[in-house]
C-alpha cells in the first residue's frame, strides 16, 4: 500500500485539481500550481505522486512507466553565498538533488538491465562527488546521461517542485535554463510541475530575477496555471471523520458544521481547529455560524499561527487590499488593487457577492483574525 493511500486519501481526493493536472500530464505539458498557506499542498503532491492515481486518471498499466517525483528544496545541501563565483556550485546542488530523488524513485532498478542499472548508479555516485571543479558543467552532463538511461525504457517523468520559491531564491538562472534545455530535448518524456504561493511571473519581480534569462523556463507554465483552493465539502468531511476516528472523538453535527464554516475547509485551519473543539460545546445548529464562537476560535494560538502563515503568503499589495476590504484603512482602489482583488478571488480569499459586487474575506476565521489583529498586521 502506498503511503498516500495509507493516510486515508481515496482516489477521488482533490478530484478537480487532480483531473486538471493529469490532463496536462497526458498532453505532455508542464503545470504551475498556486496556493496560499494552509491549503494542504503536501497532501496534494503526495497524492499526485501515487501510482494508484496514475493508474486511475492516466491509465498507466505499469508503475515503472510513469513517475511523478517530488523535489523538495529543503533537501538541498548547504549552499555558499550567492556570488558569480558560486554559480557553478549552486547549479550542481540542484542537479544533485534531482538525481538523488530519481535514484530514490527508481531504486532498486529492477526494471532495468543490470548494465544500465549499474551505469545509472555509477553516474549518481560520480555526480555526488562535490570535489569535481566542473560542478555545473559535469553535473548537468551526468544528470542528462542518467535521464537518457531512464528514457530508453520509455519512462515518463514529472519533476514536482515543492516550495519552488526556495529554488528561485537560491539557484541561479542558468540552472532553470538548463531545465528548459532538458525539457526541450525530451518533450514527450519529461515535464515539470511547480507549487508556489504566488504566480511565477510575479515571483520574478519579488526576487528581482532577470526576466530575459528566466523567460524560457517560465513560459513553459504560461498556459497551465491552476489556483488551488481549500478542500471541497466531501474531502473536508473525510478529513474530520479521520481525525475523530484516530483521536477517538465524536462531536455533534452542529460543531462540525461550525468548524467547516469557520475554516472554509482549509486543511491547516481544519486540523488546528479540530484540536480545539473540546472547548466548544455547540449543539444548536443555529450556532453553526455564530460570530462569538468565531471570535473565540480566532483568538486561539494555533489558529492565529495558521492565519498568520496564510497572511504571510500574500503579496504586499494583496495585504494592502485585504486591509481595505476589512475597513482597516480607507478604500482607495487603484489598478494594482483591482488586479490584487482578481488574484485574491482566484485564491479563494475574497468572495464577490453579486449583483451588488460586495467583497467578503474568506474564510470567516481569517476575516476575524484580520479584524482582531489590525494593529499588528503589516
Amino acid at each position: 500500500m502506498s503511503s498516500d493511500r495509507a493516510k486515508g486519501h481515496p482516489l477521488d481526493f482533490r478530484r478537480d485539481e487532480v483531473r486538471y493536472v493529469t490532463d496536462r500530464w497526458r498532453a505532455g505539458d508542464c503545470c504551475s500550481l498556486v496556493g496560499v498557506g494552509s491549503v494542504g499542498k503536501s497532501n496534494l503532491l503526495l497524492h499526485l505522486g501515487n501510482y494508484d492515481v496514475h493508474k486511475a486518471y492516466l491509465q498507466i498499466a505499469n508503475e515503472h512507466d510513469f513517475k511523478a517525483v517530488i523535489i523538495n528544496p529543503n533537501m538541498l545541501g548547504p549552499l555558499p553565498p550567492i556570488t558569480p563565483e558560486t554559480e557553478q556550485f549552486r547549479c550542481w546542488a540542484g542537479y544533485e538533488l534531482i538525481m538523488h530523488r530519481l535514484v530514490m524513485a527508481f531504486y532498486p532498478f529492477q526494471q532495468f538491465d543490470r548494465a544500465d542499472a549499474e551505469r545509472f548508479y555509477a553516474l549518481y555516485n560520480t555526480l555526488q562527488d562535490g570535489s569535481n571543479p566542473l560542478y555545473s558543467y559535469m553535473g548537468l552532463r551526468y544528470l542528462e546521461q542518467g535521464l537518457n538511461i531512464l528514457f530508453r525504457y520509455n519512462v515518463r517523468i514529472v519533476l514536482m517542485f515543492d516550495e519552488f520559491e526556495d529554488m528561485l531564491k537560491h539557484l541561479p538562472p542558468k540552472f532553470f535554463q538548463t531545465l528548459r534545455g532538458l525539457r526541450d530535448a525530451n518533450k514527450r518524456q519529461l515535464s515539470y510541475l511547480t507549487f508556489t504561493r504566488a504566480p511565477l511571473a510575479h515571483l520574478m519581480d519579488v526576487y528581482h530575477l532577470p526576466h530575459l534569462e528566466m523567460e524560457p523556463f517560465i513560459e513553459l507554465f504560461t498556459d497551465s496555471i491552476l489556483y488551488v483552493g481549500p478542500y471541497n465539502d466531501i474531502d473536508a468531511r473525510r478529513m474530520l471523520d479521520n481525525l475523530m476516528s484516530r483521536n477517538n472523538k465524536h462531536y455533534p453535527e452542529a460543531t462540525i458544521r461550525f468548524l467547516t464554516w469557520a475554516t472554509g475547509n482549509y486543511a491547516g485551519l481544519l486540523r488546528s481547529g479540530f484540536r480545539l473543539l473540546d472547548s466548544f460545546n455547540i449543539t444548536d445548529m443555529r450556532d453553526s455560524q455564530n460570530e462569538e464562537w468565531l471570535r473565540q476560535l480566532a483568538s486561539r494560538r494555533s489558529i492565529r499561527d495558521e492565519c498568520a502563515m496564510l497572511w504571510a503568503s500574500l503579496t504586499d499589495i494583496e495585504r494592502h487590499t485585504m486591509k481595505m476590504v476589512a475597513q482597516i484603512i480607507p478604500y482607495h482602489p487603484t489598478a494594482d488593487t483591482e488586479q490584487a482583488i482578481a488574484m485574491l478571488v482566484q485564491k479563494r480569499l475574497l468572495r464577490v457577492e453579486r449583483p451588488q459586487n460586495v467583497l467578503y474575506i474568506e474564510p470567516p476565521v481569517f476575516r476575524m483574525f484580520i479584524a482582531t489583529n489590525a494593529d499588528i498586521l503589516k
